[in-house]
């Protein structure tokens, strides 16, 4: 046997377990996501049409071009819709399942609470807290080391675009009493 077929093998213990119960088929997700993009298509089609999605003497309207784009979007969405419905005769085929539903939402709600304590603590002490709680709760990181981490990398990002570029962040009580 030649080195190159060697094959090495690391169990996750993390792992979703094989045998976890199904949540929802990827042929519901399907229908779901294309009726998702099909009422996108249609609300950002009327609001393009109602500025207007025509040409007038100086050339195309404002809408004119995501008008068509949006027509395109409802098509391939309709597309999609018709075609997940006639599969949908077939065996269900698992989508996700609920362990891993799980681990999905252990990054997913997180991240949805940072864009939430962005809007009242600032961009850079909710970036702290997102890093070090994700390296604790999910990296199994010590403690020390995701705090380290996790203000260097605040910190880094505090000079590069608060000092460096002068980029507007969105800043927080602790950025005011530093007088930023």
């Amino acid at each position: 046997m030649s080195q190159t077929d060697l094959e090495i093998v690391v169990d996750d213990p993390t792992a979703p377990e094989e045998n976890s119960p199904s949540v929802t088929s990827s042929g519901t997700v399907e229908i779901i996501v294309c009726l998702l993009l099909l009422a996108l298509a249609a609300i950002l089609g009327y609001d393009n049409w109602r500025t207007g999605a025509s040409w007038d003497s100086t050339g195309p309207e404002p809408g004119y071009f995501p008008f068509y784009l949006c027509l395109v979007l409802g098509g391939g969405s309709l597309y999609g819709l018709i075609a997940a419905l006639l599969a949908r005769r077939g065996a269900a085929e698992t989508f996700v399942t609920r362990a891993q539903a799980r681990r999905v939402m252990a990054v997913f709600v997180p991240t949805l609470l940072f864009c939430l304590v962005t809007q009242f603590l600032g961009l850079y002490v909710a970036s702290f807290l997102l890093i070090a709680g994700f390296m604790r709760a999910i990296g199994k990181i010590a403690l020390w080391k995701s705090l380290v981490t996790a203000f260097l990398f605040t910190a880094i990002m505090f000079v590069t675009f608060d000092i460096a570029f002068d980029v507007i962040m969105p800043k927080g009580p602790l950025e005011a009493a530093f007088g930023y």
